[in-house]
């Protein structure tokens, strides 16, 4: 039976251990590395165990981690800073904050989870929290408030919305009211944007039918409200839509706060196609204009990030799902990026070549008669640049 020193040794050295990239997986847009930079034994021994050996004779686990996962993030006072989704064993998802100086490696919880305000008595379970430095000051959090669906006689029905809460240091959080969008039912996956549009504050949506299916809802919304303390939007515009036999077939949903650039706005969202294995969830990529948010103006065909190697195996198989990416003051863009519902990776490449990445990748044709023609005419152009280069 080991003892509370012993597991404690066991978590330090975890927190020590030296991340590196993964040679297996250059393709020159990012870096992914060896070493998830969380995991459900990231979290401090005493969350989780009793160390008082006359309460616990045995030395076991009190109150159990399943895994730590999506993660909104910030740099805060100079550190990595990431508001991780954690989920205990009793299947509650809960927030918890963990910094780094370095961002791929050494992060650490503080010593407790965030406790959210208690205002939404039907509110069951929260996650995927997206945040967002404003420029009014404040540091944004958008989640998913999920509560019981009453109105369907099915245990396991529920609604989505998208909670608010704000805070200046990480600390104390002033619960808002939940966004409210008029002609869409329930919604997930909701970011802020950084800046006012118009002078209003703007969201990115995901209109839902209901809780798992997006049905009439087309891709990534947009909208804008007056009052963030009591978010209203009346109208959605589609920004990144849906398509047939895509990588968002069955749906997309805003994941990071979008990165400014002399571009335009780089987003890093994910899409979910079905297969016979059940839904495949990636990340992609694509720009909208400076001048308008909402207005796409560059979409590379299929995705940025996919599930590889032991990324495909956890609670939920085949997912990988960004909702937090820190664009450094250096130019160093860092991705944080869940694998299966279960550990949190990153993946690091800079402002430069996102932008390169985005605006030079071609579309997708959307038809494969069409995608052999384009992969075809890529070919005959590179060789016939290598004749020339060799002479």
């Amino acid at each position: 039976m080991r003892s509370y020193e012993q597991i404690e040794a066991q978590y330090e050295a975890l927190i020590a251990q030296k991340n590196e990239i993964d040679t297996r997986y250059e393709n020159g847009i990012y870096e992914r590395w060896v070493n998830p930079v969380l995991t459900r034994a990231h979290v401090p021994p005493f969350w989780c165990y009793d160390p008082n050996p006359e309460t616990n004779p045995f030395m076991m686990q009190r109150l159990g981690i399943n895994a730590a996962f999506n993660s909104g993030a910030l740099l805060v006072d100079g550190k990595f800073t990431l508001v991780a989704r954690m989920e205990g064993a009793d299947r509650k998802s809960f927030f918890a904050v963990a910094q780094s100086d370095s961002g791929v490696e050494g992060f650490r919880f503080w010593d407790k989870p965030i406790l959210l305000p208690d205002t939404c008595p039907e509110e069951t379970n929260v996650y995927d929290m997206r945040l967002t430095q404003h420029e009014d000051g404040w540091i944004y959090g958008v989640f998913c408030s999920e509560s019981k669906d009453r109105s369907v006689n099915d245990l396991s029905a529920a609604v989505a919305a998208a909670g608010i809460v704000r805070t200046k240091d990480l600390r104390t959080w002033e619960r808002l009211p939940n966004l409210r969008t008029l002609h869409s039912p329930q919604q997930r996956n909701v970011v802020l944007h950084p800046e006012f549009v118009n002078g209003k504050f703007a969201f990115y949506t995901r209109p839902m039918d209901d809780f798992i299916e997006t049905g009439s809802g087309g891709g990534i919304g947009f909208g804008l409200c007056d009052d963030i303390t009591n978010a209203v939007i009346d109208e959605e515009r589609m920004t990144s839509i849906r398509r047939y036999h895509t990588i968002t077939e069955s749906k997309n949903g805003a994941g990071a706060v979008p990165i400014k650039t002399d571009r335009g706005w780089i987003h890093i969202a994910h899409g979910v196609r079905n297969t016979a294995a059940g839904l495949r969830y990636v990340i992609y990529a694509f720009a909208t204009a400076l001048e308008d948010p909402a207005r796409v103006i560059a979409e590379p065909g299929g995705y940025l990030i996919a599930p590889m190697g032991g990324e495909r195996v956890g609670d939920v198989g085949n997912v990988v799902f960004t909702n937090g990416a820190i664009a450094a003051p250096d130019g160093q863009v860092y991705i944080y990026y869940a694998s299966s519902d279960t550990r949190l990776h990153v993946a690091t490449t800079t402002v430069e070549r996102l932008v390169d990445y985005v605006f030079n990748t071609p579309a997708d044709p959307l038809r494969s008669v069409d995608c052999v023609k384009q992969r075809c005419d890529f070919i005959d152009r590179n060789l016939a640049y290598l004749r020339g280069k060799r002479g």
